[in-house]
């Protein structure tokens, strides 16, 4: 994000609604890396890949005001194809149609709060809108490993009325 235009950053689109196979992480979010690496499992066994599929995070509680154990995050991935029962505890889920805001946030997570904290304490209360009962969710465009985490690249939406 470059705070010298942010506003003019913000989109507006309609999202499809989006099949996806999501991993529940559930509990501390210093343990998220156990479940992105049990999620890749799945995604190599069920062929997958980020290339062919696109990369969700559905962020549903803030880690800086949510106690460790009840933070909740899914990591998923999108998919034309039933997910069946597995050991993973993957499980099919949609992302649902709509309108969102979306920010795009370049480089590492490690100052991806900062471009959230801008969507909902900045842009939402001077935007107009009003927001839709679904959390904010992130897509993965560039990633690492296949990208530097400097050079990484994720769609933050914000789901909207």
């Amino acid at each position: 994000m470059q705070p010298d235009k942010p506003f003019a950053q913000v989109q507006l689109i309609t999202f499809p609604a989006t099949k996806v196979a999501a991993l529940e992480h559930r509990g501390n979010p210093n343990l998220i890396g156990d479940s992105v690496r049990k999620f890749i499992e799945w995604r190599k066994q069920n062929h997958l890949p980020p290339k062919v599929s696109a990369t969700f995070n559905i962020l549903y509680d803030d880690p800086f005001k949510t106690s460790p154990d009840d933070y909740r995050l899914d990591i998923c991935a999108s998919t034309a194809r039933a997910v069946v029962e597995n050991p993973f505890g993957v499980v099919e889920k949609i992302i649902p149609a709509g309108r969102c805001a979306v920010l795009r946030h370049f480089g590492s997570d490690d100052h991806l709060s900062q471009s959230i904290t801008y969507l909902y304490s900045q842009w939402l209360p001077l935007s107009g809108e009003e927001l839709r009962d679904f959390p904010l969710y992130l897509q993965r465009v560039r990633f690492f490993p296949d990208v530097p985490e400097h050079e990484a690249i994720s769609d933050l939406f914000l789901p909207l009325q």
